[in-house]
């Protein structure tokens, strides 16, 4: 057994077929089941039940699969450690990041042009949770979400707080401050992640603090959505402050919260124990950069 083989057969498991995997690996289909068929003698057990021209993992091919994966990437990684060696800053940084952080990305990524030019980006968004998983599958290097996360499998760079503030229509009366018994009037549209707790529970929390109960109107996982909704006069929406930056604001006003702080945490996460590439370590480092190079941090 060799690397070849297990990616060949990690890419045969994902793609169900042996057409279809030869097709991704720009090979023929009869050196491929060959392939298969000597891993298969090797272990002395099938790997593949054979259902026409599909395939599913037996139960010892599952575990074969989940340990070449963990097999492929840590060789990708040490291929990548070792040709660093003496390199400069080059290759592909995969980031991921919440929509309502992305305030954080445009100044870094021009800082990168200029100063690492060899630096490419492929850039992932999500919410926390789908960030999170991307990082235990290898899918992205770093991540900045917002927080509350499970955090046992990263490492971590807190980002400063970020206080809320209240956006409404343009239309609507101007204040440049509003109460929470205020807003509880209102019709409210909250960000609302898929799984798990994140800004709409930490918006919710307050109120109950208060004994307010909010209306809420309309929960969306998008602040663009919510922000166009907004725009239109449906509602207004509570949203840390520096959101607003990553989007137009034309339409909209914006209030601080005269008697309720409401304040969300982020952070810069990546999988723990993992190998960074330079350019992650790049990247982290303008974190710790003086304010005049990256005013929005």
């Amino acid at each position: 057994m060799d690397i070849k083989q297990l990616r060949y057969f990690s890419t045969i498991a994902e793609e169900g077929q042996i057409t279809r995997a030869a097709k991704k690996l720009h090979m023929a289909q009869p050196p491929l089941s060959q392939q298969l068929k000597l891993l298969e003698e090797e272990f002395g057990v099938p790997l593949l039940d054979r259902n026409g021209r599909n395939m599913e993992l037996t139960e010892a091919g599952k575990v074969l699969y989940t340990r070449a994966k963990e097999i492929l990437r840590r060789f990708e990684e040490t291929v990548t450690e070792v040709k660093e060696v003496g390199e400069g800053v080059k290759g592909l940084l995969s980031l991921g990041c919440v929509k309502s952080c992305f305030s954080y990305i445009p100044e870094r990524l021009r800082y990168f042009r200029e100063h690492f030019p060899l630096v490419t980006f492929r850039l992932h968004e999500g919410d926390s949770y789908r960030l999170a998983n991307a990082i235990r599958n290898w899918e992205v290097e770093l991540a900045i979400v917002r927080l509350p996360l499970e955090l046992n499998d990263f490492s971590t760079l807190p980002l400063p707080n970020d206080r809320f503030v209240l956006v409404v229509p343009e239309s609507w009366p101007n204040k440049k401050a509003i109460t929470i018994r205020e807003i509880a009037e209102m019709p409210l549209m909250l960000l609302h992640r898929i799984k798990g707790e994140g800004l709409y529970e930490l918006v919710v929390n307050q109120f109950i603090k208060f004994g307010i109960e909010p209306n809420i109107v309309c929960q969306c996982p998008d602040a663009a959505m919510i922000l166009s909704l907004v725009r239109a006069g449906v509602g207004a929406t509570l949203l840390p402050k520096s959101t607003l930056l990553s989007f137009p604001t034309a339409g909209l006003k914006i209030m601080e919260l005269e008697d309720l702080m409401i304040e969300s945490e982020s952070a810069i996460i990546w999988l723990k124990g993992k190998y960074l590439s330079k350019g992650a370590v790049r990247f982290l480092e303008t974190f710790e950069a003086p304010a005049e190079l990256f005013p929005k941090n």
